[in-house]
């Protein structure tokens, strides 16, 4: 793949944050961005949720959220893609300006609120994608102004179930108030109860169908929350965990600038502490759950770190701003060779490696 974005990124970085990521949308969704020379090997390719997967690198949500350059991202070699955060209703967001740059550390801080085109516009944009190959995930949230969060996640679930191959609940996000106390443990076991009826209902007029029910969490938990969300998640019997979303700590070396902006920090200052989270996570539950690690993930090192943390899947984001599309067959490339390094026939193998 020749990588243009060196030429393209000093363009971009002179636009809004928001107007420059909707520009890079509309290219992926008008097939205006090249696809990649895929990396394909069998070490990379794995199954969970008996899904197959041709590598375990994905794109997190957020960066599509509203499902219209789900055929884009595919060409780039991804191994799956999540779109969303999906509402029940439409919603506008925080006010602007709500995304900020800070390209010293590789980091954003968005304080975004949910923007997106509600349920049913994006549901009908999921059915039309042709099935197979690159598995499809959709995130799903309440609404900022719902007098019942719960329900709202349960409509999520009950109206995309069956259109995607995996459904996130998102109780994690900072920027809309409330949401995360959804993961303490109680809160945890009656949104868990709500959104599995959801998808049972779904399964009944769909038999066979039982779409896998994943949770994404916060960084910023302290050790008896995080081994209290694992407990509940293995008696519950959830899917798979997301760790972590964005943090809503700021680090002291923070561009001065921006320390005090409100919002979820994304990117290289996340790295560390998302991957501690996720191995605690492995840990506590023997690894036993599929985990799905991102948060500062900007090369095949960084992928590989994960997953010897606990991450059968990875997923990035805000490296992609800085680096561009050629960043996934480079992160593929070196992630093959690590694992090659270490003697590890499959991604599978290298799962948990540092954290047993």
């Amino acid at each position: 793949m020749i990588d243009f974005y060196p030429f393209v990124w000093p363009v971009l970085r002179q636009v809004e944050p928001e107007r420059a990521h909707a520009l890079a949308i509309a290219a992926l969704r008008l097939g205006l961005v090249p696809p990649a020379c895929p990396v394909d090997a069998p070490s990379l390719r794995s199954q969970v949720w008996g899904l197959d997967f041709a590598n375990p690198l994905g794109v997190a949500a957020g960066f599509d959220k509203n499902a219209q350059a789900v055929a884009g991202l595919r060409r780039l070699g991804l191994g799956f893609v999540e779109t969303g955060t999906i509402t029940p209703k439409p919603q506008a967001g925080n006010p602007r300006p709500r995304v900020f740059r800070l390209e010293q550390q590789e980091a954003l801080i968005n304080r975004l609120g949910f923007n997106n085109d509600g349920l049913a516009v994006v549901a009908a944009r999921l059915s039309a994608l042709p099935r197979g190959g690159c598995p499809i995930g959709a995130n799903v949230g309440p609404n900022r102004d719902s007098p019942d969060p719960l329900a709202d996640c349960a409509q999520g679930v009950r109206t995309l179930a069956g259109r995607v191959d995996y459904l996130v609940i998102n109780v994690s996000s900072p920027n809309t108030p409330g949401l995360r106390a959804l993961q303490a443990g109680e809160q945890m076991r009656r949104l868990w109860q709500v959104v599995q009826e959801a998808r049972s209902e779904a399964a009944a007029r769909k038999p066979l169908l039982m779409t896998p029910l994943l949770i994404k969490i916060a960084p910023d938990l302290d050790a008896d929350a995080l081994a209290e969300i694992a407990a509940v998640a293995l008696e519950v019997g959830v899917d798979g965990i997301i760790a972590t979303n964005t943090t809503i700590e700021r680090p002291q070396d923070l561009d001065p600038r921006y320390r005090d902006e409100a919002g979820g920090l994304s990117g290289r200052p996340l790295f560390d502490r998302s991957t501690a989270v996720l191995a605690a996570l492995y840990r506590s539950t023997g690894g036993t759950i599929p985990l799905i690690g991102v948060g500062g993930v900007a090369s095949g090192a960084d992928a590989y770190a994960k997953i010897r943390a606990g991450a059968s899947l990875v997923q990035l984001y805000t490296a992609l701003v800085y680096q561009g599309p050629a960043l996934i067959p480079r992160c593929l490339q070196a992630l093959k060779d690590l694992l090659e390094r270490d003697g590890f026939a499959s991604v599978s193998a290298a799962v948990g490696a540092d954290s047993r």
